[in-house]
């Protein structure tokens, strides 16, 4: 087998989107001679899991499965992917939490405030050359990350992913998938649902035995989505209390 179908072998054994000769091609050439085979493949993974896999040239399209053409329909019965497929992540969410809740705790972090119980612990500069303070902060701190933890087990995320056409489905964990969660989950992050995925009602429901996390992000698509996400869920919440208002 030559380079090219080396690299392309190794890139598909990992269950990443399928290159493009061209793109493979480029690899192999840029230098002379070629960098040993894991660089390549390293160098290929990195650059797929941050490319869209809707429209990117390094990526065929043409060669990833796609969701079934009513698959976004509320109206669609229960059914399973009859084959792998590909997609996306548009958006994050731990819906455990109510609106309030999510925007309570980034607020909190942001002010670099964290939690002790029912008590707040604001961590300042000031602080620093305090040991009373950094002994009060580290407990704080392990506090909440201990409850930090506690929560991501029982949480519940809804995903909105999208495939190689450009459908988008809200996907929602069926069972808890440790690799999921606000701060984990990056936007563009690649995802494979594999055959037997269910879809019902337009929702994938994500199972760990179901869905492979390929990582990956695409930075534009992470700022935007990180600079606007407490505007949006602020702007859900005076909705939803214009509705209940009238």
């Amino acid at each position: 087998m030559d380079l090219n179908g080396q690299l392309r072998a190794s890139i598909l054994a990992q269950n990443l989107p399928y290159p493009s000769t061209t793109f493979l091609n480029s690899l192999i050439t840029a230098r002379s001679p070629p960098p040993p085979l894991p660089s390549l493949v390293a160098t290929a993974k990195a650059r797929l899991l941050a490319a869209d896999i809707t429209n990117s040239t390094l990526i065929n399209t043409a060669s990833l499965q796609s969701l079934p053409p009513d698959a976004d329909s509320p109206e669609s019965r229960e059914r399973r992917l009859p084959r792998p497929v590909h997609v996306q992540v548009l958006d994050v969410e731990n819906i455990s939490l109510s609106r309030w809740e999510q925007v309570e705790e980034m607020e909190a972090v942001a002010r670099g405030e964290t939690t002790r119980g029912r008590e707040v612990v604001r961590v300042t500069a000031e602080d620093d050359d305090n040991p009373e303070t950094q002994q009060t902060q580290q407990r704080a701190t392990t506090a909440a990350a201990a409850n930090a933890r506690t929560a991501s087990k029982k949480a519940t995320h809804r995903l909105v992913v999208q495939d190689c056409k450009g459908t988008k489905l809200y996907a929602l964990e069926l069972k808890r998938i440790d690799g999921i969660g606000v701060g984990k989950t990056q936007i563009g992050e690649k995802m494979l649902l594999k055959a037997g995925t269910v879809l019902a009602r337009g929702i994938v429901l994500l199972e760990p035995e179901k869905c492979v996390l390929l990582g990956g992000k695409i930075e534009a698509w992470q700022k935007t989505w990180a600079d606007g996400r407490l505007a949006r869920l602020k702007e859900e919440i005076r909705q939803n209390e214009q509705q209940q208002a009238s």
